[in-house]
């Protein structure tokens, strides 16, 4: 455990770096094409326009009310928390090349996965506000309840890629089982449908362990305030990750360079 958490240490040191390969990802992802990490937002518009006018027509909803909320959920869950963790599992598998080549500290990848996340999550942030501003809607001060929030989420991805990461290098069969998972997780979670459309049989969205995550997030973003329960629900999932990211990434951390 000691050696897992100097790891860490040691690659919080070299953020800069970290920072260098998360951008040359993006870089090297988009070589060659004429508009680059813009696709990233032209792709989430279209997918965002295309889904509203369907949904809204299926649900009878009002497209005003419905395109924001479908926006800025889609947005969080896709890049936020669906990408995020199928990108945890992949994290040192992906990495394999430069692992073997030079000492650097495991932690430092999970460091990379983060930082190339978070550059994709503000080209794609980028259509939700348009939206907003499309349809003259401002969240407002309650909107600043959201920054807590993304800090939960940075550090439940780190916690995430020591984890999976570790877990999806031992097992190369963890990626595809978490993407199934994460398409039955979609639909059970409320992102393309609202809690309200539940009424009182919403109840048990509190043991999803998705929807309080995603709530902290995107209720202040919509100009609602997050109950109690669910920063308290959240924050114990967030507690409950970083112990057992640390418990796997500190047995497993020895044996990394082998399994990839």
């Amino acid at each position: 455990m000691i050696l897992a958490l100097e790891d860490i240490a040691e690659g919080a040191r070299l953020w800069r770096l970290a920072v260098s390969l998360g951008w040359l990802d993006i870089r090297l992802q988009f070589r060659g094409s004429a508009v680059g990490p813009l696709w990233l937002t032209l792709g989430t518009a279209v997918m965002i326009g295309s889904m509203g006018a369907i949904y809204g027509r299926l649900f009878h909803l009002v497209l005003r009310d419905y395109l924001p909320y479908l926006s800025i959920s889609m947005i969080l869950w896709q890049v936020g928390i669906a990408g995020v963790t199928q990108d945890a599992c992949i994290c040192f598998t992906n990495a394999a090349g430069s692992i073997r080549s030079m000492r650097l500290p495991f932690s430092l990848q999970a460091f990379r996965t983060l930082v190339r996340n978070s550059v994709t999550f503000s080209y794609n942030i980028v259509v939700p506000v348009a939206v907003y501003a499309i349809f003259g809607l401002l969240p407002g001060v309650v909107a600043l309840l959201a920054v807590p929030g993304l800090l939960i989420w940075a550090a439940n991805a780190f916690a995430l890629c020591l984890l999976f990461g570790s877990i999806g290098a031992r097992y190369r069969d963890i990626p595809p089982i978490i993407a199934s998972a994460l398409q039955v997780a979609f639909y059970v979670t409320p992102i393309i449908w609202s809690v309200k459309q539940l009424g009182a049989r919403g109840w048990w969205l509190i043991f999803n362990p998705f929807y309080s995550l995603l709530e902290i997030v995107r209720g202040p973003l919509t100009g609602v305030v997050p109950p109690l329960m669910i920063w308290i629900v959240a924050l114990g999932i967030s507690v409950s990750l970083w112990l057992m990211s640390l418990l796997v990434f500190s047995r497993s951390r020895a044996r990394l360079a082998f399994w990839i």
